[in-house]
């Protein structure tokens, strides 16, 4: 399962045919210009809505606000190593609102996703988006709904007001995806091991002195 941000084909048509039919009736002196005006509306509040949703799912535009200081989620805390799985991936032990999850840490997935339970139980608001959240997977593209994690623990990482996905689609699989990784100053894999480096390594709780880096796979 790799949960992918799909677009939204219908509502780009919709919009598209819109515009259209503007330009044809532009000629109409009052009419004209009315449904001009009203189509430019309602592109710039789409556009507005979208971008929104998108800025917070999506990494690579998270990148770009991140310049902006428009980003509000931040990633402290010290290095996490993790250790391969026997089944080839890597499982990280996390905590999200009290609730211990093992989830998949997933480069190929563009947003972090919960299933249904995961987010039932660790007691997240799940929300309808204005626009629906398609998502594409292994067992094709699904409609999902969104929420934010306050606070996400991995380790001695904490990643705060981390927006993910939900949808029982994802069965029992919690998958960390690129959204979380790109907020961190660095991430590597060595030999059989994923290393997560945070950007504003925590100062210790009980003490002055240096940690050393706490593994956190399973």
């Amino acid at each position: 399962m790799i949960p992918e941000l799909g677009t939204i084909p219908p509502l780009y048509l919709g919009l598209a045919i819109l515009f259209v039919v503007s330009l044809l009736l532009g000629r109409v002196p009052v009419l004209g210009t009315a449904i001009r005006l009203a189509v430019w509306v309602g592109l710039a509040i789409v556009l507005v809505n979208v971008a929104g949703q998108r800025q917070r799912l999506d990494p690579y535009i998270g990148r770009f606000l991140d310049r902006l200081n428009m980003d509000s989620q931040q990633v402290v805390g010290d290095e996490v190593r993790i250790k391969m799985s026997p089944d080839g991936h890597f499982w990280a032990r996390a905590k999200i609102g009290g609730l211990d999850r093992r989830m998949l840490v997933d480069s190929g997935a563009t947003v972090t996703a919960l299933s249904s339970a995961t987010a039932e139980q660790a007691g997240l608001k799940v929300r309808d988006e204005v626009f629906p959240v398609l998502i594409r997977t292994a067992n094709g593209t699904i409609t999902a709904r969104t929420s934010t994690v306050p606070e996400l623990w991995l380790g001695d990482i904490v990643a705060r007001d981390l927006a993910v996905i939900v949808s029982p689609a994802f069965g029992e699989v919690d998958v960390l995806g690129m959204n979380f990784l790109s907020k961190l100053k660095s991430w590597r894999v060595e030999g059989s091991t994923l290393i997560l480096v945070p950007n504003h390594p925590q100062k210790p709780r009980d003490s002055e002195a240096p940690r050393r880096p706490r593994p956190a796979g399973a």
